[in-house]
């Protein structure tokens, strides 16, 4: 076959790749009592797969054309001026803590031994970049059933070390932004909200409503697979801030002073005119480096399914909620046995997943509950670290000024021995809900 030009030979290629997922990749929706219910899963059609396909033909393989576009559009929807695409969530959130690191912020910088409030009950990469740079991560409770931080504790947490609050919203439940938001405002402290797991997610404040990871100084996301939108791996750093979007840029690219783009030259006009540091005046700014970075980037193949997703979005939250509202109606018949979620007040939650606590007063054992649940195909998950200075990664920190802990922790302890999620993604079927409903029921029954 000879196709007259390169557009023509794309549009056949990506017709053959639409009817490869017809044949062979297109999900059959046709669930029995028993087929395995996994906790998250990709959702995707031929439309990812042709995106795919067109960037792999650019061969640009890194940042290019469809990562561009991709900022643009997830920075319209979301409601920022900033959005730039890491390779991770976990990027996401390093780059996030390490901008705020820079000399450039003066008083405001976060320094070695400077103080940040966070939780010790959830995913460990919100914490790790504070204690990799040696700054001193302050653990806080989480309240039950919100399973976010306990605003009452904030204060407390407080000290003159204090530079910043880095939290996550828990599995799409807003933490309390207006409570947080305003202890941040009054002590002048960098809020950093992780909104890898609530993607979607909405907050009123005063009559104002915004998406999560809009609220504070810098949002991050996930696009890993089980995530609310995928790109397979991928992430994403957010800000209204131009100080910000330019130190997150420069962090992620190697810690360049250079902002041009990739396979871009003197994009700024000033290539050879600058004085640095102690270098020679002249030197190439593409190769002056005004922090210790890093190589982030998302390759645009990645962008270009992100591209596609994007536009599925709205639906995919939307059947977020309807599946955990017909879980949650569902499991009120044995609430007497587990403690079921409550969303946050003055939000509009984008589910991530389904959260619960059994009851131990009730003789109810989390570990037997999940066995079962898990005996029957339906995947369980815990609230990840559970309580994260439990781990075998604080083993050499205990004892020590590392971190510092506010309280008892007590709901975190609780969390760690009592609770459990399974999924509520958009490719479940109403059926796979109730049959997820039904095997919970009889696990605490």
């Amino acid at each position: 076959m000879k196709w007259e030009n390169e557009a023509e030979a794309r549009e056949y290629i990506k017709s053959v790749v639409a009817q490869y997922y017809h044949d062979f990749k297109e999900r059959k929706m046709d669930f029995k009592e028993g087929d395995r219910i996994s906790y998250a899963s990709r959702v995707f059609d031929e439309k990812e797969m042709q995106a795919l396909t067109d960037a792999t033909l650019d061969f640009w393989l890194t940042t290019g054309r469809f990562a561009d576009k991709f900022e643009k559009e997830f920075a319209s929807w979301i409601g920022v001026k900033y959005a730039h695409l890491v390779n991770s969530g976990s990027s996401a959130n390093l780059i996030a803590f390490m901008a705020l690191t820079a000399p450039e912020l003066k008083e405001r910088q976060i320094r070695k031994g400077d103080e940040v409030i966070t939780v010790a009950c959830g995913f460990p990469t919100t914490v790790a970049p504070i204690i990799q740079y040696g700054a001193i991560p302050v653990f806080v409770d989480v309240t039950v059933p919100q399973y976010n931080i306990d605003i009452s504790k904030l204060e407390d947490a407080l000290s003159e070390k204090t530079k910043a609050v880095m939290i996550a919203h828990t599995l799409g439940n807003p933490f309390d932004l207006k409570a947080v938001k305003a202890f941040c405002d009054k002590h002048e402290l960098w809020l950093i909200e992780d909104n890898c797991d609530s993607l979607g997610s909405k907050y009123t404040i005063d009559g104002v409503t915004k998406f999560t990871g809009t609220w504070g100084d810098i949002g991050t996301s996930s696009f890993y697979p089980p995530h609310h939108m995928t790109m397979g791996e991928g992430g994403c750093v957010y800000t209204d801030n131009p100080l910000l979007h330019r130190l997150i840029l420069s962090y992620r690219d190697w810690g360049r002073e250079c902002v041009c783009p990739s396979g871009r030259d003197n994009f700024c006009g000033h290539r050879f005119d600058g004085q640095y540091g102690e270098l020679p005046a002249g030197y190439d700014h593409k190769y002056v480096y005004s922090h210790f970075g890093y190589n982030l980037k998302v390759t645009d193949m990645q962008a270009a399914i992100g591209c596609e997703q994007l536009k599925k979005f709205p639906k995919f939250i939307e059947r977020r909620r309807h599946n955990w509202e017909r879980l949650y109606k569902a499991l009120e018949c044995v609430k007497d046995r587990i403690i079921l979620p409550e969303p946050a007040e003055h939000s509009e939650p984008s589910w991530f997943g389904f959260l619960m606590s059994v009851r131990p007063e009730k003789g109810i054992n989390r570990n037997v509950v999940t066995r079962y649940v898990e005996s029957h195909n339906v995947q369980t998950r815990l609230l990840f670290s559970g309580n994260l200075i439990k781990h075998p990664c604080f083993d050499q920190l205990r004892g020590t000024d590392s971190y510092r802990v506010v309280g008892d922790l007590s709901n975190t302890e609780f969390i760690m021995n009592n609770s459990f999620w399974v999924g509520v993604y958009p490719g479940m079927t109403d059926e796979m809900i109730d049959y997820m409903a039904k095997v919970i029921i009889e696990a605490v029954s």
